[in-house]
């Protein structure tokens, strides 16, 4: 046999072996990956607004710079993900909601972007992510800093679950199996009821809104609010589903959680058109100055809390996975500077811990310090304001 031969048999051995790891890394993935809108949900969006030539569209475009986001690999802090035993959680049981809060409002933020609001006798739920790892995989993909600070069976009944978008960090393909059986509403911008109904939850439990469309929960009205963000959970279905934000409005009480986004300026518009709000969970993680307008950061963070007139801003979008090369206490230690400049009452509750914004505790500094890079080192400016 020649060279020649047994170079091409090592080729296509390799290339057999590449194509079935391939095909099993695809059907373990497969069931996360979701399923593509179609028939009437399909028709439904094509007459969003916000539906332009194929796929969801932002008012502002995102901007990117490419080069700069290549760069900063290599440049990455060495604090981006906590070291062992440094992020202290507190571990509840059920048993810890038996009462309702004082207030008529409390918040339990579970790490990231996932936090159960109790709100005038109501609770829901936002972006639950129980699994180990934010990826269609169990074995690679972000890894969760510590185990969650309450099982997903311990939690206690709730009224609605809110989805933000489909982005793996805040649509679990198993924490949603797990709750496909559960006796309450799902609440999702619109095209993501199609992953739901793929993973087991019925279409009739399934509430699909468009922004600014209402759905009542209770004596709770919750709002479909704008958000400038992207959608895709396969690579090829960007910007398929919708992405959004949240006003939950309840006789006594609102609260707005801004789900992923850069700043826009009809931020100003939820302001006047449901505001004030008794609490705001705005994101402040997870950004670069390479992509400004996929992430707001946390001085603009600030900025988008008095365009919508919060009281109390509760940082979220932190504290869990690594999705950025950012210092992993930077975005608060910068939130709350932006804070103490502006006025702004910031509060960051553990892991885990339970607050309620109308009574909050002094703020305790549970986190290290480390190293970060101030608004002037590293500004994160979103384009396109006017």
């Amino acid at each position: 046999m020649t060279w020649r031969r047994r170079l091409a048999y090592a080729a296509m051995g390799t290339a057999a072996l590449l194509a079935l790891l391939l095909t099993v890394v695809t059907i373990q993935a497969w069931p996360a990956l979701g399923q593509a809108a179609d028939g009437a949900r399909r028709a439904r969006m094509e007459r969003s607004p916000q539906w332009q030539d194929g796929h969801f569209d932002n008012p502002q475009p995102l901007r990117n710079d490419t080069w700069g986001s290549i760069a900063s690999m290599f440049s990455a802090s060495p604090d981006v993900s906590p070291a062992q035993g440094a992020l202290p959680s507190v571990t509840l049981d059920g048993s810890a909601f038996g009462a309702p809060p004082a207030t008529g409002l409390r918040v339990t933020w579970f790490g990231h972007s996932t936090s159960l609001v109790e709100l005038d006798g109501q609770r829901i739920l936002i972006d639950p992510v129980w699994s180990e790892r934010a990826s269609p995989l169990s074995w690679i993909g972000p890894r969760r800093w510590y185990a969650p600070p309450l099982a997903l069976t311990e939690l206690p009944a709730v009224d609605a679950v809110a989805i933000s978008h489909d982005h793996y960090d805040h649509l679990d393909h198993r924490t949603l199996l797990a709750m496909k059986d559960w006796d309450t509403s799902f609440i999702v911008p619109l095209g993501v009821g199609a992953h739901l109904v793929g993973w087991g939850i019925p279409e009739s439990r399934i509430i699909e809104l468009d922004w600014w469309e209402r759905a009542r929960v209770g004596a709770l009205e919750v709002v479909c609010t704008p958000a400038r963000h992207a959608s895709g959970r396969t690579g090829i279905d960007k910007d398929a589903t919708l992405w959004a934000g949240f006003a939950f409005l309840g006789p006594k009480h609102r609260v707005y959680y801004s789900g992923d986004t850069g700043l826009f300026p009809a931020m100003k518009d939820i302001g006047e058109r449901l505001g004030p709000f008794d609490l705001t969970m705005i994101e402040v993680g997870q950004y670069h100055s390479a992509w400004p307008d996929w992430h707001i950061g946390p001085e603009q963070a600030i900025t988008a809390h008095q365009w919508v007139r919060g009281r109390v801003l509760l940082p979220v979008h932190w504290g869990l996975f690594t999705l950025a090369l950012h210092g992993w206490t930077e975005p608060i230690e910068r939130v709350l500077a932006a804070g103490e400049a502006t006025g702004v009452s910031v509060i960051v509750p553990k892991p885990g811990e339970r607050v309620e914004p109308g009574a909050p505790s002094s703020l305790e500094r549970w986190w290290p310090s480390l190293p970060w890079n101030t608004a002037a080192q590293d500004p994160i400016v979103s384009t396109q304001l006017d």
